[in-house]
């Protein structure tokens, strides 16, 4: 493995599970120190052990990132960060009708103004140094409808729209944005969907749920020096589009 991410702090939001975990041990195994958020102690402290196991320096910050005082908060204990990932969210698929102001808030919250916040925060120490990367996670609900997906779809579209405008804020100062929209992707958290999510790996071409390893490789590319000269793109990491027919 490259160790091209030396010397480089990172910070993965929602790094205690899942994609996140799998993003944090990518970039730590690629050289990164790694600050690991989250809001469960006794997971963060299996990713902090996985990671120092690679050989790579690793601490946990805790943050609600539902609450923007946290989040900046976070940002200020975050320090000097040369990798952003923002990985963090949530998704409650549930139709228009039935959604709540409490739901529709509490999607913008996380999925939008946490990573808006970290940006507005962080980024313009990367553009003091002359150099970073920013990855957001986005999904394939953002470009393809989905019953039930409205709100976390709007959310990740608009997260999409904002890495090209970021990409352009910060890109001549040698801060690279992009995106990563990940397919449906096993973890601890869609295995709660059971069956019903499992059927969703056989609308993608390749006939499978992606591994979370698999979608945080894609994130780690798009962190490091192998994509120096992408900015303001979103990697489709969904699987294929299946034809019609």
């Amino acid at each position: 493995m490259s160790n091209d991410l030396a010397q480089q702090t990172a910070l993965v939001t929602g790094a205690t599970a899942g994609i996140g975990r799998a993003t944090a041990l990518a970039l730590a195994a690629r050289g990164a120190d790694v600050i690991v958020h989250g809001r469960n102690p006794e997971r963060a402290a299996d990713t902090l052990r996985q990671i120092e196991a690679l050989g790579a320096t690793a601490r946990f910050e805790p943050a609600d990132l539902s609450d923007p005082a946290q989040v900046t908060a976070l940002a200020e204990r975050a320090g000097q960060v040369d990798i952003l990932v923002n990985n963090a969210g949530i998704f409650h698929f549930v139709r228009t009708a039935d959604t709540t102001p409490d739901t529709f808030d509490a999607h913008i919250a996380t999925n939008l103004r946490a990573p808006y916040l970290l940006v507005q925060a962080l980024a313009p120490g990367m553009t003091t140094r002359g150099h970073g990367a920013i990855v957001n996670i986005s999904s394939g609900a953002a470009s393809t409808p989905g019953l039930g997906s409205g709100i976390y779809g709007a959310t990740k579209a608009a997260l999409e729209s904002l890495t090209r405008v970021w990409a352009a804020e910060y890109g001549p100062s040698g801060v690279r944005v992009n995106a990563v929209a990940a397919g449906p992707t096993r973890t601890e958290g869609t295995a709660a969907y059971g069956d019903a999510f499992e059927s969703a790996g056989q609308a993608v071409a390749l006939r499978r749920l992606a591994k979370a390893e698999e979608i945080a490789a894609a994130i780690a590319f798009m962190a490091s020096p192998d994509a120096s000269y992408v900015n303001g793109a979103t990697l489709s990491a969904m699987g294929g589009q299946p034809a019609l027919g």
